[in-house]
C-alpha cells in the first residue's frame, strides 16, 4: 500500500523516479527477507525530497500524510 502512496506523491510533484520491488514470485519473496523490500531510484537533486515524503510516510501509523 506504502508503496502505491509514494508512487502517487512523486507522480504528483512531477519527480522522476522508479519504485522496483526485490519480490519475486519463482523464490517466493526470498529476496525481499536478505535484501529489504526493494528500491527507489531517481535523480541525485530529488533525493532529500524523496527522503522527506518517505519519513512522513513511516511516521505515519495509516500511511496517510
Amino acid at each position: 500500500m506504502k508503496r502505491v502512496f509514494l508512487d502517487s506523491i512523486l507522480t504528483e510533484r512531477s519527480i522522476p523516479h522508479v519504485i522496483r520491488s526485490y519480490h519475486d514470485i519463482v523464490y517466493n519473496g526470498i529476496y525481499q527477507t536478505v535484501r529489504g523490500w526493494g528500491y527507489v531510484g531517481s535523480l541525485e537533486s530529488y533525493r532529500q525530497e524523496i527522503m522527506e515524503i518517505l519519513k512522513d510516510i513511516r511516521k505515519s501509523p495509516s500511511g496517510d500524510i
